[in-house]
C-alpha cells in the first residue's frame, strides 16, 4: 500500500483534502483509541469544523464509537466493492484516506458518505445498548403493546440517538449553500435511514429445557452486512441529478433536481449524485484511479468481477498457486475434530 500513498501524494493531495471529510482518518488513526478518556485529543483530529470540535469535547465518551463507526463503514465499503474496478481502496498514512476519487460528486462518493454515516449511527447505537456510555442507554420509547406469546424485555437499541449523533457530527461541515453539501446531506441521511428501515424484533426464549414458556423481545439493529447490502442496492439504483442555482435572502444557493423527468424521483432513502464516475480501468492521478492491473478476477463470472469486465478488455494472466488446507476431518466422540493437511493447486487469474 506504500506505493499508493506516494502515487497520490505527488498528485495534488491538498486539493482533495478540502473536498471531503478528512476526519474520516479517525478510522485508521490508532492514536484515537484513547479519545474517550483524553478530551485534549479532540484538537488533534484533522479536519474538524468548530461545531464538531465542540461536540467532541462535550461528548468525548462516545467519540471512540464515532471512530469505530467510520471504520466499519469503510470495511463494509471494501467488502461490497471487492469485485469491482473501484474497490474502495484506502491509502495508508494520508489524511485523505480515499485520495482524489471522492473529490467528484459521483456514485462512489454518494455510497461512501452514506455507509460512513450509517456506520457512525450503528456503532454509537450499539455502544449505548452495551452500556459503554453513560449519556445514553436502551430505547424505552415506541414499544407499543406486546404481541401474542411474547412480552417486551431486554434492551431495545436506541437508533434515534445513534442517528442524532451521526447527524450532529457528520453533517456539521455540510452547511454550505452549494450542490456538494446538498448531495452529502442527502446521502448521509439516506445511510442513517437504512438503520431504521432494517431494525427487527429479536426474541429470547425462557423456560425449563428451552421450552419457551416465556418469550421476551426487543428491537435490534441487524448485522451491518445487511446495511451494506441494502446500501449497495441503493448505489446501483442511484439517481443522477443536475445542479440548479437560485437566489435567496442569504445569497445564491445551489439545489439538486432529477436529471431525467421520466424516471421516478428519488426519495429520501435513495442515493443521489451529479457527476459521472471515471472508468477506473487505468491509473489516473487526477481521478484517484489505481487501475485494475494485477487485480484477481473471476474467470467463470460474467459479472463485473469477471476477467472480461474487470480487466477492461486487456486480457488476463493465469498462474498456479499451492495452498495448504485442512481435509479428511473426522469428529471424535466426545468432543473434538481431527484433520489432515492437504496441498491443493488452484488457478489464479489476474488482469494484465
Amino acid at each position: 500500500m506504500i506505493y499508493l500513498g506516494c502515487f497520490l501524494l505527488l498528485c495534488g493531495l491538498t486539493h482533495v483534502m478540502a473536498s471531503y471529510p478528512i476526519w474520516w482518518s479517525l478510522a485508521v488513526g490508532h492514536q484515537y483509541s484513547s479519545l474517550g478518556t483524553q478530551p485534549i485529543l479532540c484538537g488533534s483530529i484533522p479536519g474538524l469544523v468548530p461545531k464538531q470540535l465542540r461536540f467532541c469535547r462535550n461528548y468525548v465518551e462516545i467519540m471512540p464509537s464515532v471512530a469505530e463507526g467510520v471504520k466499519i463503514g469503510i470495511q463494509e465499503c471494501q467488502h461490497q466493492f471487492r469485485g469491482r474496478r473501484w474497490n474502495c481502496t484506502t491509502i495508508n498514512d494520508n489524511l485523505a484516506i480515499f485520495g482524489p476519487v471522492l473529490d467528484k460528486a459521483t456514485r462512489e462518493s454518494a455510497f461512501v458518505h452514506a455507509i460512513a454515516s450509517a456506520g457512525v449511527a450503528f456503532a454509537v447505537t450499539r455502544a449505548c445498548a452495551e452500556g459503554s456510555a453513560t449519556i445514553c442507554g436502551c430505547d424505552t420509547r415506541h414499544k407499543g403493546p406486546p404481541g401474542e406469546g411474547w412480552k417486551w424485555g431486554g434492551c431495545s437499541e436506541d437508533v434515534e440517538f445513534g442517528s442524532m449523533v451521526s447527524r450532529e457530527f457528520a453533517d456539521a461541515r455540510e452547511n454550505r449553500p452549494d450542490a456538494r453539501s446538498a448531495m452529502n446531506r442527502h446521502n448521509n441521511e439516506a445511510g442513517r435511514m437504512s438503520l431504521n428501515d432494517n431494525m427487527f424484533l429479536k426474541c429470547k426464549c425462557h423456560g425449563l429445557s428451552g421450552s419457551c414458556e416465556v418469550k421476551t423481545c426487543w428491537w435490534s439493529q441487524p448485522d451491518f452486512r445487511v446495511i451494506g447490502d441494502y446500501m449497495k442496492d441503493k448505489y446501483d439504483s442511484a439517481s443522477e441529478m443536475v445542479v440548479e442555482k437560485h437566489k435567496e435572502s442569504r445569497g445564491w444557493v445551489e439545489t439538486l433536481r432529477p436529471k431525467f423527468n421520466y424516471f421516478k424521483a428519488p426519495t429520501e432513502r435513495d442515493l443521489v449524485y451529479y457527476e459521472s464516475s471515471p472508468n477506473f480501468c487505468d491509473p489516473n492521478p487526477e481521478t484517484g484511479s489505481f487501475g485494475t492491473r494485477d487485480r484477481v478476477c473471476n474467470l467463470t463470472s460474467h459479472g463485473i468481477d469477471g476477467c472480461d469486465l474487470l480487466c477492461c478488455g486487456r486480457g488476463h494472466n493465469t498462474r498456479t498457486e499451492k495452498r495448504k488446507e485442512k481435509c479428511h476431518c473426522i469428529f471424535h466422540w466426545c468432543c473434538y475434530v481431527s484433520c489432515q493437511e492437504c496441498v491443493r493447486v488452484y488457478d489464479v487469474h489476474t488482469c494484465k
